[in-house]
C-alpha cells in the first residue's frame, strides 16, 4: 500500500501527524503540489492513498487540485481530512474525494482510512458514515513524522474547555482538555535533537492550560514540561511557548507564571487572546474574560519583558460600529502600553455556532484606522484577506 500525503497549504502538520501513525509496512511520500502528486501515482503501481488535509479557506484550492489530479493519473482513493471536511463531509465528497475522515485522524488511518471515522457517498450520493474513530490519548500516537524527516510543533493539548463561538477546535475535539505526559513530549524533543533541530515549539489552543481539567493554570505542570523541554533541547537549543502556533489566554497571566515562562523560554513575545474591546461582544463571543483582564495582562507581560502580541477580531456578528471603534481605541491604549495588534477578521467557519451567520462589514472608517496603525507598525495580519475568504464561505453556505 502506498500512501501520498498532499503536502501543502494548512494540511502539512495534519498530514505530518497522521502519516506517522501508519503501521510501518505502508510506504509513504510526501507532494508538495498536485504536479508531485500526479508523478508520485505514475511512477507507482498498486494500491494507492492520496492523503488530503485543509482548513476552511483551503477547501476550494484542494478541491481543484484532487479534480486536476484525478484527471491526469491512474486511481486512487483520494480521502480527505482536517477541520473543514469534518465538519463539511457532504459537501467534500460532492467536491470528488472519495472518503471523508471524519474528527481525529489517527486512528482512521491506522486503519488505512477505513471504518470508523470515515464517510463516503453510496450510489445514489447520499452520505454514509461509519461512525466516529476512537479519542485516545496523544500519547498514543507521535506528533510529528520523524520516520520521514517531517517535524513540527509538538502538540500538547487537544480540545478546549472554552468553546469560543467563532473557533473550530472545540467543536472538531470537544470542549474538554487532553494533555500530552511531558514524558512523552520530553521523547519528542530528543528525536528533535538527535535530527539536528535546535529549537521546539507547541502546539495548543491555550498554553497556560497544559496539565489542567479546569479555569485554573497549573503552573507546576506547565513548569514540569519546560524543564524537561530546556533539558532536552539542550543548551544550544531554543525553547518557544506561548507564542505562535499557540496563545495565551489573558486572565491567566500573572507575575507568577511570567515568572516561569521567563526561566525556560526564548521567546521575547507572548501571544494574548484579547480579540475585543467590547465587553459584550467578549461574552457574546463566549471568551470567558474581560477588556480589563486584557489590559492587566498587557501591563504584567511588559513589566516582565515581554511583549505582547493582542489578537483581535473584528466584524463578528452582531458586534456594531460602536463596539468596533470600541476595539480600535482599546488596541490604541494597549500599544501605548507597549503592546503590537495581530488583526483578523471573522470567518464563518463550518462546524462553529456561528458557521451561518453572516459577518458584520467593517466600515470604512475603521477600516483606515487599522491601516493607519499598520503603517505604524502597531498592527500586523491578514484581516482584508480573511474578509474575502468570510464571503466566499458564505457563498458556499448559500450553495450547499
Amino acid at each position: 500500500m502506498l500512501v501520498i500525503a498532499h503536502h501543502a497549504r494548512s494540511g502539512i502538520v495534519g498530514l505530518n501527524v497522521v502519516t506517522a501513525a501508519l503501521p510501518d509496512h505502508v510506504e509513504v511520500r510526501f507532494a508538495r503540489d498536485r504536479s508531485a502528486v500526479a508523478t508520485a501515482l505514475e511512477r507507482s503501481s498498486g494500491p494507492a492513498i492520496v492523503a488530503w488535509s485543509f482548513y476552511s479557506p483551503d477547501f476550494e484550492a484542494a478541491a481543484a487540485d484532487m479534480a486536476w489530479v484525478k484527471a491526469r493519473s491512474r486511481p486512487a482513493l483520494h480521502v480527505a481530512g482536517g477541520v473543514h471536511a469534518t465538519a463539511e463531509p457532504l459537501l467534500t465528497l460532492r467536491a470528488g474525494f472519495d472518503r471523508v475522515a471524519i474528527g481525529e485522524g489517527e486512528a482512521t488511518a491506522a486503519a488505512l482510512f477505513e471504518g470508523p471515522g470515515t464517510a463516503r457517498l453510496d450510489s445514489e450520493g447520499r452520505l454514509v458514515t461509519a461512525g466516529p474513530a476512537a479519542r485516545r490519548p496523544l500519547d498514543d500516537f507521535p506528533a510529528f513524522n520523524a520516520r520521514h524527516g517531517k517535524f513540527n510543533a509538538i502538540e500538547i493539548t487537544r480540545g478546549c474547555i472554552y468553546a469560543c463561538s467563532f473557533c473550530q477546535t472545540p467543536f472538531m475535539f470537544k470542549a474538554r482538555f487532553r494533555h500530552r505526559s511531558v514524558a512523552n513530549v520530553r521523547l519528542h524533543v530528543a528525536a528533535m535533537r538527535r535530527a539536528g533541530l535546535r529549537y521546539v515549539r507547541f502546539l495548543t489552543p491555550t498554553s497556560l492550560s497544559y496539565g489542567s481539567d479546569g479555569e485554573r493554570p497549573c503552573l507546576e505542570a506547565v513548569e514540569e514540561l519546560l524543564a524537561a523541554a530546556r533539558a532536552e533541547i539542550g543548551p544550544a537549543g531554543k525553547v518557544y511557548f506561548g507564542t505562535f502556533p499557540s496563545e495565551v489566554r489573558p486572565e491567566h497571566v500573572s507575575r507568577e507564571a511570567l515568572a516561569v515562562l521567563r526561566r525556560y523560554v526564548d521567546n521575547e513575545a507572548l501571544v494574548i487572546g484579547g480579540q475585543s474591546g467590547s465587553d459584550r461582544v467578549l461574552r457574546e463571543m463566549r471568551r470567558g474574560h474581560s477588556v480589563e483582564e486584557v489590559e492587566r495582562a498587557v501591563r504584567l507581560c511588559v513589566e516582565a519583558g515581554f511583549r505582547p502580541d493582542v489578537d483581535f477580531l473584528l466584524g463578528i456578528p452582531g458586534e456594531t460600529p460602536d463596539d468596533r471603534r470600541a476595539s480600535l481605541a482599546f488596541a490604541q491604549r494597549l500599544v501605548a502600553l507597549g503592546a503590537k495588534i495581530h488583526s483578523h477578521a471573522f470567518m464563518p467557519l463550518p462546524g462553529t455556532p456561528l458557521r451561518d451567520a453572516l459577518p458584520e462589514p467593517i466600515e470604512a472608517d475603521a477600516a483606515l484606522e487599522m491601516a493607519r496603525l499598520e503603517s505604524s507598525g502597531a498592527m500586523h495580519g491578514q484581516w482584508k484577506r480573511q474578509t474575502g475568504i468570510a464571503n466566499r464561505l458564505v457563498e458556499l453556505r448559500r450553495a450547499r
